[in-house]
């Protein structure tokens, strides 16, 4: 055996624990000390101080003292131990990475106003929703009311909620392929109607008066990947929707 050389103070410093918590384990019988001193203070050698490091090891990963000393003291060497420590933390890391990554989504669901799973997006908004639309949305307008609006009106939605708005965004959606294909001309009273209800849907999300709207659709029917869902409806519907609604929106001006 090692000669002695640490007093329980100087130990407990090492390790970083208290005094107390040696002297725990000292009762307890987890952590004898090799040696006394002349006056009765307790002195711990090299296999002391490791074997204190095997058992902080296994108090980080959740043990209680008896687990620990049925570890320690049973018919295990010291490269077993390593393994099971081993073992144990990489189980550990990757129950700490699920939980970071389910975190990670509440962040991202919390901040763009959407409280849904990737998958439950792509279920919801189809194959051609990207959830990097959210960031970026965020980006382009995240210091603007309408960007803070549609946090706030949006934070409680559950699935079905997003589930109405979807479908009767495609209901709508269609209304406007069937008037286009009709030829329903810019600026007529049924162009005006349904830039309106156009209108009416951004405004669950934030106060859309015409001069935003007027925005919103020069945006997305200038951006080839939403402007490709118009198209995919009816070849030529997302010029005629941003007609219709620069019409309604210079008869408000």
């Amino acid at each position: 055996m090692q000669e002695a050389s640490y007093t329980v103070g100087t130990l407990a410093r090492l390790a970083g624990v208290t005094v107390r918590t040696l002297h725990h384990y000292g009762d307890v019988g987890l952590l004898v000390p090799s040696a006394r001193n002349a006056a009765g203070y307790r002195l711990y050698d090299a296999a002391d101080a490791d074997r204190l490091t095997r058992i902080l090891y296994y108090r980080d990963l959740g043990f209680g003292l008896d687990d620990v000393a049925a570890l320690l003291d049973g018919d295990t060497d010291t490269v077993d131990h390593l393994r099971t420590q081993h073992r144990l933390l990489t189980e550990r890391l990757a129950r700490v990475q699920e939980l970071v990554t389910a975190i990670e989504r509440e962040m991202e669901a919390h901040m763009s106003g959407i409280r849904l799973t990737p998958e439950e997006q792509l279920e919801i908004f189809g194959e051609t929703w990207d959830p990097a639309y959210q960031a970026e949305a965020e980006q382009r307008w995240g210091d603007t009311e309408a960007w803070a609006q549609s946090q706030a009106r949006t934070a409680q939605w559950t699935k079905e909620d997003w589930e109405r708005v979807k479908t009767e965004g495609d209901v709508l959606n269609a209304r406007l392929a069937e008037a286009f294909t009709a030829g329903v001309e810019p600026g007529s009273d049924r162009a005006n109607a349904l830039a309106e209800q156009h209108r009416s849907e951004l405004n669950r999300f934030y106060d859309a008066d015409h001069e935003l709207h007027r925005g919103v659709v020069r945006f997305t029917t200038g951006d080839e990947r939403f402007r490709a869902q118009f198209e995919e409806l009816a070849p030529g519907l997302a010029d005629w929707l941003r007609a219709i609604v620069e019409a309604n929106a210079d008869r408000h001006a």
